[in-house]
C-alpha cells in the first residue's frame, strides 16, 4: 500500500491574529511548533514513516515539517521545497484582520474571498512591495507566473501540475510521502484527489498540523483517505477554521 500524508502548517503569527497571510512569510506560534511536534508523534503512534517530504517556500511550512520529521527521527530523508505549494495568494488583503474586514465588507463577502473558487481579490499593484517579485527566493521564477492575486481556481491551476509531474510520480520509487503546505493548496489537492465539486469545496476547512492521510493502491490509484486521531477534536478544529471570517 502506496500512502501521501497531506499536513497543513502549524499555527502561525497571523493564524493567531487571524490574518489573511497568503504569500506572506510569517513564522510560527509557540502553539504552531507544538501542534507540528503533535502531528508527528501521532504519525509516529499509527505506525507511519515517510521516504520523502515537499514543502513550499514558505518558513511556516518548512518549520512545520522540520519538527514533524525530528519527532519522527526522519530528518534525514529528502525533501523538496517548491513556490508552487504556497498559499494562495490573498493580494491586498494580506495582513488584514479576518473579523475587522468582514465586520467593513459583510461576512458573505469575505466568505467569498476565502473560500470562492473563482474569484480573486483584489491584486496587489506592481510596485506593492508585498508583490513577491521583490523576493530573492523567486527570483528564478518567471514574473508572469507569480500571483499578485488569485482565487482558489488559479491556487489549483499551479498546484496540481507539480502534483501530478513531481509528487505523485515519486510514490512509483517511494512507499510513503509526506507534504507539508497550506490550507489552500491542500485543498486543492484534496478537491482533485476526492473529486468535491466547485461549490462543495467551500465547505472544506482545514485545521492547522491535522494529518491527512490518503492510500493508493500498486497502480497509484486513491482507495481510502482518513484523519488520525480524536474525530470530535477535528470537528471541532475544523469549525474554528470556518469561524475566523465572522465578524465577531
Amino acid at each position: 500500500m502506496k500512502r501521501i500524508v497531506l499536513l497543513r502548517h502549524g499555527e502561525s503569527v497571523w493564524n493567531r491574529e487571524n490574518r489573511f497571510t497568503g504569500w506572506t512569510d510569517v513564522d510560527l506560534t509557540e502553539k504552531g511548533v507544538a501542534e507540528a511536534a503533535a502531528a508527528g508523534e501521532l504519525l509516529r503512534a499509527e505506525g507511519i514513516t515517510f521516504d520523502r517530504a515537499y514543502t513550499s517556500y514558505l518558513k511556516r511550512a518548512v518549520r512545520t515539517l522540520d519538527e514533524v520529521l525530528y519527532c519522527m527521527d526522519l530528518a534525514w530523508i529528502p525533501v523538496e521545497k517548491s513556490w508552487r505549494l504556497n498559499e494562495k495568494h490573498y493580494g491586498v488583503l494580506q495582513g488584514l484582520n479576518k473579523a475587522e474586514t468582514a465586520a467593513k465588507y459583510g461576512e458573505e463577502q469575505v466568505n467569498v474571498w476565502r473560500r470562492s473558487f473563482d474569484v480573486a481579490p483584489a491584486p496587489l499593484a506592481d510596485d506593492d512591495p508585498r508583490n513577491p517579485r521583490f523576493e530573492a527566493c523567486y527570483a528564478a521564477v518567471p514574473p508572469a507566473m507569480l500571483p499578485r492575486t488569485e482565487a482558489l481556481c488559479d491556487t489549483i491551476a499551479r498546484v496540481i501540475p507539480y502534483w501530478e509531474c513531481e509528487i505523485l510520480p515519486a510514490l512509483s520509487v517511494c512507499d510513503s510521502i509526506l507534504v507539508v503546505a497550506h490550507g489552500n493548496t491542500l485543498r486543492g489537492i484534496i478537491k482533485h484527489l476526492k473529486g468535491i465539486g466547485d461549490d462543495e469545496i467551500a465547505s472544506l476547512n482545514l485545521p492547522t498540523a491535522a494529518p491527512w492521510v490518503f492510500e493508493f493502491d500498486s497502480e497509484i490509484r486513491p482507495v481510502r483517505d482518513y484523519l488520525p486521531g480524536d474525530p470530535e477534536e477535528n470537528a471541532r478544529r475544523m469549525a474554528a477554521v470556518a469561524a475566523q471570517g465572522r465578524a465577531g
